[in-house]
């Protein structure tokens, strides 16, 4: 890893105490504010921002947890001052990881007969159940090779996107979500993606297409993301997302799992008939 991808922006200087002062101003923090967050004097933090006093390993991390920092960046932070980085970085496929990938299948297989998925941090999917393949119809080839992104299957002309009814309302929810990620994690390729799903055209809808049960069902407390099928019609969906508590490593950190959930009896109806179970 280089400190390209780990700082919070690409053009983000490499001291320490840059790399503070970046993320105190991206939290919009002063430095009164993080030194009372922290518990530490403002000279104190001054010093250390412009260089003038040189930070522990334990100051850092402090400082780092007061930010709300993402764990690759607390590394990039410890890095930068001449610390070996706090937090380990396993490929899901590591031995030490058997337990999460054995707790992964669990929930995705308990997520039946609703679609459910597992992500990284740039929504690449690393995992999905058998309920999913069903809403792939009609899917380019291309978008389906691995590494699968998500939100780009899901909003592409090529993918999913002519297929969603309420695609300028679903599409507005996808791009909010990514700017809100990006804002928190100062992630460049968070940033590229956004741009890049921004840049779409917006698919011709069907002037007759109204919206269905799914809004009154949900109360208006949430976006459903509403599918043409060309066998049952539109289905609708409202999604979850769970990640792991207090994670201590970097790719467990970044996992998401995306379930979708019937946002109205008549979705659930043909998801439990697609799976072959009873009503």
């Amino acid at each position: 890893m280089t400190d390209a991808v780990l700082s919070p922006r690409r053009s983000a200087p490499s001291n320490a105490g840059a790399l503070i002062r970046e993320w105190r101003e991206r939290r919009r923090l002063s430095q009164l504010d993080l030194a009372c967050e922290a518990g530490v004097s403002t000279r104190h933090l001054s010093f250390l921002e412009t260089g003038r006093a040189r930070p522990s390993r334990d100051m850092l991390l402090h400082l780092a947890e007061a930010l709300k920092a993402p764990l690759r960046a607390r590394n990039a932070l410890l890095l930068a001052a001449g610390f070996a980085p706090a937090y380990a970085e396993r490929s899901l496929e590591d031995p030490a990881l058997s337990g999460v990938r054995r707790a992964i299948e669990l929930v995705l297989k308990a997520h039946e007969p609703f679609p459910a998925l597992v992500v990284d941090r740039g929504w690449r999917m690393l995992a999905a159940n058998g309920a999913l393949a069903p809403l792939l119809a009609g899917v380019a080839d291309w978008l389906l090779q691995p590494p699968v992104n998500v939100l780009r299957l899901s909003l592409h002309p090529e993918g999913l996107g002519p297929r969603i009814a309420n695609y300028g309302e679903w599409r507005a929810h996808i791009l909010e979500r990514l700017e809100n990620q990006v804002e928190a994690t100062a992630d460049p390729e968070l940033e590229a993606l956004r741009t890049e799903l921004a840049a779409y055209p917006t698919p011709q809808q069907d002037a007759g297409e109204r919206p269905g049960g799914a809004e009154a069902e949900l109360g208006g407390v949430a976006v459903p993301l509403r599918i043409r099928t060309e066998a049952y019609g539109v289905l609708a969906f409202f999604s979850t997302t769970t990640v792991f508590g207090t994670p201590l490593d970097i790719t467990l950190a970044e996992l998401a799992l995306e379930t979708f959930l019937p946002a109205d009896a008549r979705t659930g109806e043909v998801l439990r008939r697609l799976a072959g179970e009873p009503r």
